[in-house]
């Protein structure tokens, strides 16, 4: 299994974000309390796991690297006693790539953290304005750096599909970072999320968001640059140099273990008395901490997946990487290698009579199709 640990405090709240932020300014003691309240939520949900093989602590958010070193040690250690911790643990801290919080990474490793995901989003300063980082092109380089120094494992995050950015100015970026040494590279499409401060400047005209064609030609070139420059699409938005260098804590998820979720809002999935049971944690930190204190536990909703709601969620996430789902864990949508054959036929899936795999053509459609095989599968049921 695996647990997240959302640390929902930003310095500044990007115009793109609609996760479960909050702004950090004045809020040291509530960070405190909520570091407390996080380790004690993962010993009551270990007492409902019981003992597991702990394979991946993933630190997200959020803003983890404003997290003191120490408060990330403390629940670390805290997973650590609470679940047989794999010899190849990965711990995962997501962070900005600001000078401030780069002088910090060598702490964090010192805590346990051996992987660093970088956001670093873009690598020329107007773009990083037009995002709204706090971080210019310079940090950005010179964090990545540091983070190289400091941590086993790099992974680096970039948002393409921006206003304006063509093929080939996407392609000269792609491999710059490339070429900066990290062994992960995760480039994500800007998507205009509802209620975030981007949905308001487009519906005020501000700015407009690509065509579809464009963006699927900086998808296209997105892979085409990346393939070239060693690194391998084992999912629809990561690129790892070598298997050794994939996201553990993300193939988790994919593949359907278990995850603890602690932190405020944070989601869960747990196997318990043989159900696949969702969780989610009370989304203010305040309410947070209030529920833990109150309960034992930071999820104020607990929902047993029915078997057809626990297959959908395996096909929406397996069909994302490259291995895609064994057609035995989605049997409650009636999927079979039978009833997939047009979609074979139209290059859109692998034949396999084994696992339902995407292939390069389906990914490119991955929202439809993974759509079109649970409404065809609901339909069938019917």
């Amino acid at each position: 299994m695996a647990v997240y640990v959302h640390w929902p405090y930003c310095a500044r709240i990007c115009p793109y974000c609609d996760f479960n932020v909050f702004r950090a300014r004045g809020r040291d003691l509530e960070a405190e309390a909520l570091a407390r309240a996080i380790v004690a939520d993962l010993e009551g949900q270990a007492a409902m796991t019981g003992p597991r093989e702990l394979v991946s602590v993933f630190f997200g958010g959020g803003t983890p690297s404003l997290m003191r070193p120490d408060q990330t040690g403390m629940i670390l250690e805290a997973a650590r006693r609470l679940w047989r911790p794999a010899v190849d643990l990965e711990v995962t801290l997501e962070a900005n790539p600001t000078d401030a919080e780069a002088q910090r990474y060598g702490d964090f490793a010192a805590s346990g953290v051996n992987r660093l995901s970088l956001g670093l989003q873009a690598l020329d300063d107007a773009s990083l304005r037009f995002l709204g980082r706090d971080h210019d092109a310079a940090e950005g380089l010179r964090a990545a750096n540091v983070a190289l120094d400091a941590f086993p494992r790099v992974s680096l995050d970039l948002i393409y599909a921006r206003p304006g950015q063509t093929p080939e100015d996407w392609a000269l970026e792609l491999r710059a970072a490339a070429r900066l040494g990290a062994e992960h590279i995760s480039p994500y499409q800007l998507t205009i999320e509802p209620g975030t401060a981007f949905d308001r400047a487009v519906a005020r005209g501000v700015f407009s968001t690509l065509a579809e064609d464009p963006a699927a030609d900086l998808y296209e070139t997105t892979q085409a640059v990346l393939e070239a420059e060693g690194f391998a699409a084992y999912e629809v938005s990561n690129h790892a140099r070598t298997e050794a260098a994939r996201s553990r804590h993300n193939l988790a998820g994919w593949r359907g273990l278990d995850y603890v979720g602690a932190g405020p809002g944070a989601h869960g999935r747990l196997t318990l008395d043989g159900a696949r049971v969702a969780t989610r944690a009370a989304a203010r930190p305040a309410d947070y901490i209030r529920q833990v204190g109150a309960t034992g536990v930071g999820f104020v909703e607990r929902d047993a997946l029915s078997a057809i709601e626990a297959a959908e969620e395996r096909l929406l996430m397996g069909l994302r990487i490259t291995e895609g789902v064994a057609f035995a864990e989605v049997a409650a949508l009636g999927l079979t290698p039978s009833n997939v054959r047009d979609l074979v036929a139209a290059g859109l899936v692998v034949d396999d009579p084994v696992r339902l795999r995407a292939m390069p053509a389906g990914r490119r459609v991955l929202n439809a199709l993974t759509t079109h095989l649970a409404t065809a599968a609901a339909a069938s049921a019917a």
